[in-house]
């Protein structure tokens, strides 16, 4: 007789893993590598320059030996990863408010924290939220606040969204003031990680995609998503400062599929989303904009 799998929440009753101080003195590199993965004709940003908004996800890298990394290509233990089995893991949003940018090349400070730990039951069994705080700080002022929601779930997966079907009907035309079109494709994927420090299998193994995971193909990564919202802002909006940020990860988006970054300023935020040409709304976002920069 099978006995009754043990609820997720009772593995992290008693889990609080302790803040930690990371430094980092922001070098140039990794943003003029981003701007060119991005297809910018010129780095976004230099020595002194502001950082645009979460291009720090470049930065404060952590990378573990190669042993430690578990089957899914992700850190096997330790830090703010749930002490859940079989866990697996999805990046489900966050919010960012923003005090100051970071400037490159001076040196900051990130602290890390748990904020929620919140168990609930998805569609496909249960889940536990872990939700991290991370201040950022240089010459002893915190520039950014930023919290990051992390979905966990045990066991093998259950099925995942397809891709759509070569005749699904177009939603990448859009009657609105900001638009960006995007490709991603093996290539850009590959870069991403490295520039992100990300070993997750999803995005450059497709075999393990399918077969262990249950994708049609290699998934976009969400922060990639969150950026090229954040794209339509720095290009259509040069003059405004970003002051908050609160964004939504809805559906995977699969290498190969043209994905369209949309952007309208409502009466108070700028609403952000991505699209497809089977969904209108991989991953939505909220951003506050602040008056023209000094």
């Amino acid at each position: 007789m099978r006995s009754a799998p043990v609820p997720l929440a009772s593995h992290v009753e008693s889990w609080r893993p302790s803040p930690v101080t990371d430094a980092d003195p922001l070098p140039p590199d990794p943003a003029v590598a981003l701007s060119a993965v991005l297809d910018l004709p010129e780095p976004a940003a230099g020595a002194g320059d502001p950082l645009p908004p979460l291009w720090h996800w470049l930065y404060f890298l952590h990378w573990p030996a190669q042993h430690e990394l578990g089957p899914d290509g992700h850190v096997r233990d330790g830090g703010f990863l749930p002490p859940v089995p079989d866990r697996r893991r999805m990046f489900a949003g966050g919010r960012l408010r923003v005090t100051a940018p970071l400037r490159l090349g001076v040196p900051a400070e990130r602290v890390s924290s748990l904020s929620a730990v919140v168990p609930r039951q998805g569609r496909t069994g249960p889940l536990l939220f872990v939700t991290t705080r991370h201040e950022f700080r240089q010459s002893g002022t915190v520039c950014l606040v930023e919290e990051q929601d992390i979905v966990y779930r045990s066991g093998q997966p259950s099925g995942h969204a397809s891709a759509p079907p070569a005749d699904a009907p177009t939603r990448l035309e859009a009657d609105v003031p900001w638009s960006l079109r995007v490709q991603p494709d093996e290539r850009l994927l590959f870069r991403f990680s490295a520039l992100t420090a990300n070993t997750h299998r999803i995005h450059y193994d497709a075999p393990y995609c399918r077969d262990v995971e249950g994708y049609p193909g290699l998934v976009v990564h969400g922060p990639l998503l969150v950026l090229l919202m954040l794209e339509l802002v720095r290009r259509n909006a040069p003059g405004r400062r970003l002051r908050s940020l609160s964004y939504r990860l809805r559906q995977p988006v699969f290498a190969g599929e043209e994905v369209m970054a949309f952007g309208a300023v409502a009466d108070g935020p700028v609403e952000l989303r991505i699209a497809t040409r089977g969904e209108a709304r991989h991953a939505t976002a909220d951003a506050t904009l602040g008056r023209h920069r000094t």
